[in-house]
């Protein structure tokens, strides 16, 4: 997988280099928010790989019929696009949008599987450099109190495939008593339970079930073997190298407080039947146990050179989990990608609910402007330098800027049946629809009654508010109802947690 990373990241380093001229300044000088390091980077790989595609798409079948459809559809999703964008930013250009929200769609995709190849290329390294096999053929040990080592080792016998053998390498022990204590572990017996899958305790030639504690019973049960190398006391049968059937005797010792108690159970074992790989992988675990046994009390263990006759060579399997992490990064990056096509339509719904919200106060302004004596059109351009003058630089309303373009459209010589059409086609709501109509129609056929009519829009508007904003304080108290359930559950977790405990004791 190393190599696997850095073939990607020589790829990428193909990319700014070949990207390295392409010119991102208007992006730069447009672009809002935050800027991360070596953003412009990928900005000009994002520009370097849309100009590619373009081109590829154009050298790709040019008078096919697929590829007339798949440009049919890819111009129809910009402009689907763009104006969705136009709506958001109406004082920018649609084009110039459309082009700067592929390059952020490009360039964080590719910011994120640049960033997501590295993380799995340290982590593939520090898997590889952070093994336990030394060169010299050696483990270290853990010292006392600090558990085994469990590894995956591959043995490697000459004239044969390799083995992958999981292994135990235990840590270093202080006396014999305390292998004597390591080694006798609890379990529990009833003669009706040890057999396991044995049909008798005269003939086993499989694994024991040698219980530690009998349910309803107050004891721990230890048990002794007369030969562990054929049954353990963790019940394990190894009976491999087995010839002839033997006899083992069990030892039960039941124990409660300072009483204890003895049974004695004779076992038959009987041979058990290996195949070729089965025997192979034995006499590598016998090996391996011999050398563990004459190292004990070393600090390091010495691998066999040789199992029986042939040689070994032997290799740690690696657990490299990077590849995982990989294909999560790349998702990611396909999400990421994607997302950026649901942050435009979540932007769509914020600026639809504040235009909602900001109309009654819109109505309301033109209502008090017209009733001083001015005009629809003063009354609009008057509001449009308003809000210039307290207009801040990160913060800005959908309507006003809406209100700044129609002046514009008014100042460049539109009719203004046409720039209040328009006020009312790029707001796409039922309330600025019907204001557009109404001013257009005041204009069209005249009207005396126009102020009264204006007073009854923004009376009716201010209802609608009340409305929204009941409705908007509804869904917040539901929005809340997860988090304060989150709560209370952790509340009677702390109550009733110590009121069990206090209980129990």
């Amino acid at each position: 997988m190393i190599y696997i990373y850095l073939f990607i990241l020589l790829l990428f380093l193909l990319l700014f280099v070949l990207s390295g001229k392409e010119d991102v300044s208007a992006y730069m000088a447009q672009a809002s928010g935050q800027s991360y390091p070596g953003e412009k980077f990928f900005l000009k790989a994002a520009v370097w790989c849309l100009r590619m595609k373009e081109m590829f798409s154009a050298k790709l079948g040019r008078n096919e019929r697929q590829h007339k459809e798949f440009l049919y559809k890819e111009q129809l999703n910009k402009s689907r696009l763009g104006k969705k964008l136009k709506l958001l930013n109406p004082e920018l250009s649609e084009k110039q949008q459309v082009k700067n929200f592929y390059l952020k769609q490009y360039s964080i995709a590719l910011l994120v599987l640049f960033v997501g190849n590295l993380l799995s290329l340290c982590v593939a390294v520090s898997s590889h450099t952070g093994g336990l096999l030394k060169e010299d053929g050696y483990i270290n040990r853990n010292s006392y109190g600090e558990g085994n080592i469990d590894l995956v080792l591959s043995a490697q016998i000459e004239g044969r495939e390799a083995e992958e053998i999981f292994y135990t390498v235990e840590e270093q022990k202080i006396t014999e008593a305390e292998i004597i204590i390591l080694y006798k572990e609890a379990s529990e017996l009833l003669p009706s339970l040890i057999l396991g899958e044995n049909s008798s305790l005269d003939a086993v030639t499989k694994n024991l079930n040698l219980v530690s504690v009998i349910d309803g019973y107050p004891f721990k049960i230890l048990w002794e073997s007369s030969s562990y190398s054929l049954i353990h006391t963790d019940g394990s049968v190894q009976n491999e190298e087995l010839i002839n059937p033997e006899i083992v005797t069990l030892k039960a010792c039941f124990k409660y407080d300072e009483s204890e108690f003895e049974d004695v159970f004779p076992v038959q074992i009987y041979p058990a039947e290996l195949t070729d790989r089965e025997l192979l992988i034995k006499n590598i675990k016998d090996a391996l146990e011999e050398q563990n046994q004459l190292s004990r009390s070393d600090d390091a263990m010495i691998l066999p050179k040789k199992i029986g006759m042939e040689n070994v060579t032997w290799k740690e399997v690696i657990q490299d989990s990077s590849g995982y992490l990989f294909l999560l990064i790349c998702i990611a990056s396909v999400v990421v990608f994607i997302s950026q096509n649901k942050e435009v339509e979540e932007n769509l719904k914020k600026r639809n609910k504040e235009l909602l919200l900001d109309y009654p106060e819109m109505v309301n302004k033109l209502t008090l402007y017209m009733g001083a004596g001015m005009t629809i059109r003063n009354a609009f351009i008057k509001m449009g330098e308003d809000y210039k003058k307290q207009k801040t630089s990160n913060k800005k309303r959908y309507v006003y800027e809406e209100i700044l373009l129609l002046c514009h459209e008014l100042q460049s010589g539109i009719s203004e049946m046409e720039v209040y059409t328009h006020l009312g086609k790029r707001c796409s709501l039922q309330q600025y629809m019907k204001l557009s109509a109404l001013l257009s129609q005041n204009i069209r056929k005249g009207s005396n009654n126009l102020l009264n009519m204006m007073r009854q829009e923004a009376a009716n508007a201010f209802e609608e508010r009340k409305n929204t904003a009941k409705k908007l304080g509804e869904e917040a108290g539901t929005k809340l109802l997860i988090p304060m359930m989150m709560m209370l559950c952790i509340v009677m977790v702390i109550i009733m947690i110590p009121a069990y405990f206090s209980f129990s004791a």
